[in-house]
């Protein structure tokens, strides 16, 4: 519309332009809308976090009082580093001898045992139990592959050793004493098939849900009669080694 004298009139915009805003919503009611809708957000996010929390810990729990092998179709996991039980730390604290006579339980895919087998040699041999064929298979395919032929596989279970008294010079598990449903009896086991003197050395570390602190395993090895003498490592894992009194054979003194 034009006004008298060919002037146009200017109307201002209906409604108001608040703020640089062309919405009809006040600005500060939409602040309150959007700050309403990220703290929902905020709100589900954390509570489908503490729920996946709390499953994660039922789901420990549940393996602590269930313990059990960790099943061959999730062996990849097997061979992921270990930072707090590394294979230089196992070798120092177990120190084996060419010649010597090894025993290992629950070998897994074979990670720790083919450093072993080449630092005893072609005199010695490395004995490897497991309660599952299909990992006794694969560490003894993958031994192969490396050219190593004194490693042994046997069948069994730990809480029954199926070796004779005195049968070997060291023996080592690691990331397996948690997953033995009867953890006195297999420390009982292990010092009966050990040699007098022989080392025993056990590793343990987080985040393995089966994992056994190292208090409860000294009280409980020292209970099947073995003497402790030193570990490596502290809080999120270690290396712990154990023998066998020099003066005692191995068949006495169990409780």
């Amino acid at each position: 519309m034009t006004a008298l004298g060919g002037t146009r009139e200017h109307h201002p915009p209906w409604p108001p332009n608040r703020g640089g805003r062309r919405s009809g919503r006040p600005a500060g009611v939409t602040g309150t809308i959007k700050t309403t809708i990220r703290r929902r957000a905020f709100r589900a996010l954390l509570g489908a976090s503490l729920a996946a929390a709390a499953a994660a810990l039922g789901y420990a729990l549940w393996l602590r009082k269930n313990p059990s092998a960790c099943p061959y179709g999730q062996r990849y996991s097997l061979d992921v580093l270990h930072p707090f039980v590394t294979r230089r730390g196992l070798r120092e604290v177990l120190a084996p001898e060419p010649g010597d006579r090894v025993l290992e339980v629950g070998p897994g895919t074979g990670y720790y045992s083919l450093p072993v087998a080449r630092l005893i040699g072609p005199g010695g041999t490395l004995d490897v139990l497991d309660v599952q064929q299909e990992m006794l298979d694969h560490t003894a395919r993958r031994a192969r592959e490396e050219g190593l032929s004194n490693v042994v596989p046997t069948l069994g279970d730990a809480g029954a050793l199926p070796y004779p008294d005195g049968s070997f010079d060291a023996a080592y598990l690691n990331f397996v004493l948690g997953e033995v449903p009867d953890q006195d009896g297999a420390l009982r086991e292990l010092r009966r098939v050990l040699k007098p003197g022989g080392s025993l050395v056990v590793g343990e570390a987080l985040p393995d849900p089966h994992v056994v602190p190292f208090g409860r395993l000294k009280e409980r090895a020292e209970a099947a009669g073995l003497a402790f003498e030193g570990r490596r490592g502290w809080g999120l894992g270690y290396l712990a080694r154990f023998s066998v009194p020099g003066d005692d054979p191995g068949d006495e003194g169990k409780p």
